[in-house]
């Protein structure tokens, strides 16, 4: 059903997580990948990933150093680290230390979990979180390329929880630990994800920027929870308790564009998922996102995307043919 496809609810009901909402939407999934143990001096060489990929250190400490970054960053026990730039890294007990390439290292031990060097002082355990590759840019084009979640922040109890988890599942197989250590990896992802938003204040505007900050949230609220309805300024104004002029100033602020160019972009991203996965007529999708005509909702679709509804199809249809 079309509705499925975009998630649309009946008008009376809001949406009261648009975060959630939209890790649907990209279809974000983390995945445990392994971890290594290590001792002494030692250094490994990570090639850029072609996902977001997250790490915590379980015990010790060690440098990042990530291409393109002047200075390398120091990572301690209970740190949490979240890349998701396509930047090639390396892990080492010293910055100095001369690197070997981690693809061998991991290739040679034959399984996901490897020894580095003599003694394991150093434990460290990654994954990564897979993404829908069209949609997926709408949470990696508003992430940092590196984020870093200190042991000593405000949700190190909660990471602490988590990271405990994940190891106990890894050293004590028992039913259900390959489902049990992805809906904790998943946790954790969300769990950065979070802390990243308390930085709000100092986040570009974005959409992300704006899922932590309380006054938006009612009107955030209501976009998401339908957006096929024809919403005004005025009535998403109220709902923040603010003047009309004072919410369109304060939106465009803290998102980067106005309330209804947030609510087009978003009913283009569920009109691509619905064109993309579903094989309803241009003019059924145009009806269910609000839209008076598919000519209207053509012309919006093209000036967002660049491409008519149509031709959008047929370029989808023709990539997934040639996989």
């Amino acid at each position: 059903m079309l509705a499925n496809a975009l998630y649309l609810r009946d008008s009376t009901e809001m949406s009261l997580d648009p975060f959630s909402d939209i890790l649907r939407f990209v279809r974000a999934e983390s995945l445990l990948t392994g971890g290594f143990t290590a001792g002494g001096r030692w250094a490994l060489r990570f090639p850029a990933p072609d996902k977001i990929k997250f790490f915590a250190i379980i015990k010790g400490s060690c440098w990042v150093i990530l291409e393109g970054e002047p200075e390398p960053f120091h990572f301690a026990t209970g740190d949490v680290g979240l890349l998701s730039a396509k930047r090639a890294f390396v892990l080492a007990s010293h910055p100095d230390e001369s690197p070997v390439d981690a693809m061998s290292v991991f290739y040679s031990a034959g399984k996901g979990h490897a020894p580095i060097g003599s003694g394991d002082d150093f434990v460290h355990i990654g994954g990564h979180v897979l993404l829908d590759p069209a949609s997926g840019r709408l949470l990696t084009h508003v992430l940092p390329p590196w984020i870093q979640v200190p042991a000593a922040s405000p949700q190190a109890a909660s990471f602490r929880w988590v990271l405990d988890q994940l190891v106990q599942e890894g050293q004590h197989v028992q039913p259900g630990s390959q489902l049990a250590t992805a809906q904790l990896a998943q946790l954790l992802f969300i769990q950065i994800l979070r802390a990243h938003l308390q930085t709000s204040s100092a986040l570009p505007a974005s959409w992300l920027r704006a899922l932590n900050d309380a006054r938006l949230a009612p009107a955030l609220q209501r976009l998401h929870g339908d957006p096929a309805r024809n919403w005004h300024l005025d009535e998403l104004a109220r709902a923040c308790a603010m003047s009309r002029t004072r919410f369109a100033q304060y939106f465009r602020q803290v998102v980067g564009i106005t309330p209804i160019a947030y609510l087009t972009a978003w009913r283009m991203r569920l009109a691509e998922r619905a064109l993309q996965e579903e094989n309803e007529a241009v003019a059924v999708v145009a009806q269910t996102l609000g839209y008076a005509s598919e000519s209207a909702f053509s012309h919006a679709f093209k000036r967002e995307t660049g491409q008519s509804p149509n031709a959008f199809r047929r370029a989808v249809r023709l990539q997934q043919a040639q996989r």
